[in-house]
């Protein structure tokens, strides 16, 4: 057990965006309503997996829907607390411990508000190891842990607690509602036990947050290089460096959706990197050769600061490195392949592991 206060906030929503692959909402609003949270009623208690009863009842708190559109539509404050308190009068019964949906951008911090306000442990562990755009992609599923029932509520006092009869079923019900709430929601679902949580959740990842932000931070105040530094923490490898020279980006179906080009510098002068997303970043294709895909982290970082460029962030002329990182195991069995798969998104392409894709055009 530690103790979570306003002090660890800078480099876990650093780390978190790292790490959530351009995806899972601007981290900045999360650190500020997460920092507000603290303030008003203490520091979060912070548990691993292992020190909860297994009789827990574990809930996952986070936004559902397009990030462009979180950055102009503030949360009014009261979401969260609606849709936990929906979801508990559905189920008849009091969350003991928060969850982390996705260790990526505001869902890694909104999980604080939501301890902080109830007084729970938050526990630290997330269902991703990174960011994903869509509820059934979740290492929970994997085990057949169901997401559904599950609570949306939106900034005009709506609440709707959706039942399905599968995963991805929840996901495509809980979308439309979304698009129905303006595009953005906050929900509350994947109850599980404490038992559930130990086999299906992803360990310490909130600490592998922290420490890959802390990395970067320090690195800023040494002078030396801060992308270098979270890259080591990662075990992952800067794949392109160059300057943004084409974006194309649109809100589609709940999502945001589109591409970003880069023309390389440094040593990648003549080459031209492009990379898809639907939320997170997806595929990376230097001059027609893919180095990276999902599940494995593809991740934006400004060249000099190592500041993480969510998608809704990307503009013309900025300069920047392209890190890749290899995902959590479990996303690279068949089961996971088909839940998280480049394949899944409607590449035709088979998965390989970027150490492999990565090894074969630069080796370490």
């Amino acid at each position: 057990m530690r103790t979570l206060d306003e002090s660890a906030l800078d480099a876990l929503a650093l780390g978190a965006a790292v790490l959530g692959t351009g995806g899972g909402g601007d981290p900045y609003i999360g650190k500020l309503m997460a920092r507000r949270a603290l303030v008003e009623h203490g520091p979060v208690q912070v548990v691993d997996p292992d020190e909860i009863p297994d009789d827990a009842v574990c809930v996952m708190s986070a936004v559902m829907g397009a990030p462009t559109v979180l950055v102009e539509k503030l949360p009014g404050g009261g979401e969260q607390m609606a849709a936990l308190r929906a979801l508990e009068a559905r189920l008849g019964t009091s969350f003991s411990h928060v969850i982390c949906a996705e260790v990526g951008g505001l869902n890694s911090t909104l999980p604080v508000v939501a301890a902080a306000q109830t007084g729970l442990p938050l526990v630290d562990c997330d269902a991703m190891g990174r960011a994903f755009p869509e509820i059934q992609m979740s290492t929970p599923t994997l085990i057949g842990v169901g997401a559904s029932p599950m609570a949306l509520a939106d900034d005009k006092g709506n609440t709707v607690v959706v039942d399905a009869v599968d995963n991805r079923w929840t996901e495509r019900l809980a979308r439309s509602i979304t698009i129905d709430m303006g595009a953005a929601a906050f929900i509350a679902l994947y109850v599980q036990t404490g038992a559930q949580v130990k086999e299906a959740m992803i360990p310490q990842t909130l600490a592998l947050a922290e420490s890959v932000g802390a990395a970067v931070l320090e690195a800023r105040l040494a002078k030396t290089d801060p992308v270098l530094a979270a890259v080591e923490r990662l075990g992952g490898i800067v794949i392109f460096e160059g300057k943004i020279i084409d974006v194309d980006r649109r809100t589609v179906a709940g999502f945001a959706r589109g591409r970003v080009v880069l023309e390389g510098a440094q040593s990648d002068v003549g080459a031209t990197l492009r990379i898809e997303f639907q939320n997170e970043n997806l595929v990376a294709v230097i001059d027609g050769e893919p180095v990276a895909t999902v599940p494995d982290l593809i991740t934006v970082m400004e060249t000099e600061t190592g500041e993480p460029v969510t998608t809704e962030e990307l503009k013309y002329g900025l300069r920047i490195r392209v890190v890749a990182a290899p995902c959590d195991s479990r996303w690279r069995t068949t089961a996971g392949l088909q839940l998280v798969g480049p394949r899944y998104f409607g590449y035709d392409l088979d998965y390989v592991p970027v150490e492999e894709l990565v090894g074969l055009r630069r080796p370490k």
